[in-house]
């Protein structure tokens, strides 16, 4: 009797369970329809549809996260913070790649994954009006984006500053406010670092009236729940990123020739291209080869300002500012006349790249041999060496960069085949010309 008692509990303890409903965790959720979905505010220095598809820094760290979990990923773009929140806080997204930096009002209501960068919010204005250096100074309307920490910074400042008043709106997104300070439609509005350095490549009278913020950290945002299932994961993939380097390359590719701005050099490059590029544009386009003829433009100019005539101390001349023995290589006989330079020019070029190991990909394979352009494809090779010594990538340009500079020291050169070489002016010089190509392709784009 006792054993028939115990076999009808154990039996309807089986039943009870059976008939509770069973939790399914995000993560299962995730794998049971085999995608996740993403969202980000669409952007330059998050995500965008280029020539050859979708491009941006949170794109590619998105794309890198739905292959780590081995499923497919789904984008989905906003224009609106507000829009992009609401759909976070109802489940309709999985997580939020957008830039987003931790501030205490953000921590009260979401989980944020390990930060990845930092960046700062900016006051900006037109350059030609009086600088503003504090809220107190500032003279006209201040607009900003609704329900972004810009808000929280301002109000925050208004703590100190009782009579800041600004209005908030949500029919622009961040370069449209920064396109509207060109255009005269306000006077002042908050921008994060990296979106306005990106943008001043293009906008040069974009000024900056002071700091709002110092660094703040930036990471993906994500629903503030017991569910750890997918948050687990995001920990480990960051980790292994950042393990890996593909951060460090990332943060390259998008932003690390942009951390400095010159206001007269991309002005008068803007100018350039009105005044002086339509006359050898032509050659660039027929003599690019397999190249971008922006590129080979870009080059051009931070060679010589696309003259034609230029000449530096050591005899290197004309518009591609070609040495003697490579204009011979590749068959220019006169320097100093522009077509033949840039033909000479755009096949050293290629020759260049070409020569650049295989496995290398691109876009470092083109980077290194724009380094090499200027300093010279040996002691490129070199700065890959000591790269592979000191532990770095020699196939990654955001660790090569870094050891260029040494070859200037002795104490690292003299441990090098070709020895001696001005490696930071090489780092420099790749990084002029990535703003110059980014820029005529964003005029290309946008006549």
């Amino acid at each position: 009797m006792l054993k028939k008692v115990y076999l009808l509990f154990v039996l309807t303890l089986m039943l009870a369970a059976c008939s509770e409903p069973k939790y399914d965790s995000q993560l299962s959720k995730i794998h049971s329809t085999g995608k996740i979905r993403i969202g980000t505010l669409a952007g330059e220095g998050t995500y965008f549809i280029g020539t050859e598809g979708d491009k941006g820094f949170e794109y590619e760290l998105a794309a890198a996260f739905a292959e780590f979990l081995n499923v497919e990923l789904e984008i989905v773009p906003f224009f609106s913070i507000k829009d992009m929140l609401r759909k976070l806080d109802k489940g309709q997204i999985d997580i939020l790649a957008s830039g987003l930096t931790l501030n205490p009002e953000r921590l009260k209501q979401y989980r944020f994954a390990p930060e990845y960068r930092s960046i700062s919010q900016k006051l900006v204005y037109k350059q030609g009006k009086k600088r503003p250096r504090n809220f107190a100074q500032l003279n006209g309307e201040l607009m900003v984006l609704a329900k972004s920490s810009h808000v929280d910074s301002l109000n925050q400042a208004k703590l100190g500053f009782e009579q800041l008043t600004w209005t908030e709106t949500d029919d622009y997104d961040e370069s449209e406010l920064l396109q509207g300070i060109i255009d005269g439609k306000f006077d002042y509005t908050i921008a994060d670092s990296h979106t306005l350095a990106l943008f001043r490549r293009y906008h040069p009278e974009l000024s900056i009236g002071f700091s709002v913020t110092r660094e703040e950290p930036v990471a993906w945002m994500m629903q503030n729940n017991a569910d750890d299932s997918l948050y687990a994961l995001v920990i480990e993939f960051f980790g292994k990123m950042k393990q890996d380097g593909v951060l460090a390359n990332l943060e390259e590719k998008y932003f690390g020739h942009i951390r400095q701005f010159n206001y007269i050099n991309t002005l008068a490059f803007i100018e350039a291209v009105s005044d002086t590029l339509p006359k050898y544009q032509p050659w660039f386009e027929q003599y690019a080869r397999s190249l971008d003829w922006r590129l080979l433009a870009a080059v051009s100019y931070q060679e010589s300002m696309w003259n034609p005539r230029a000449k530096s101390p050591t005899g290197v001349r004309g518009i591609m500012m070609l040495t003697r023995p490579t204009a011979k290589s590749v068959g220019v006989t006169n320097r100093l006349e522009p077509e033949q330079n840039i033909r000479g020019g755009g096949i050293y070029l290629e020759k260049l790249i070409k020569r650049i190991p295989q496995r290398i990909a691109e876009p470092d394979r083109t980077w290194l041999a724009l380094a090499s352009y200027n300093v010279g494809f040996g002691h490129v090779e070199d700065a890959r060496v000591l790269t592979q010594r000191n532990g770095g990538d020699p196939d990654k340009w955001a660790d090569v960069k870094k050891h260029l500079p040494l070859l200037i020291k002795k104490r690292h050169y003299r441990q090098t085949k070709y020895g001696y070489a001005r490696g930071d002016v090489a780092v420099k010089y790749v990084d002029n010309i990535r703003r110059y190509y980014d820029t005529l392709v964003w005029l290309d784009n946008n006549k």
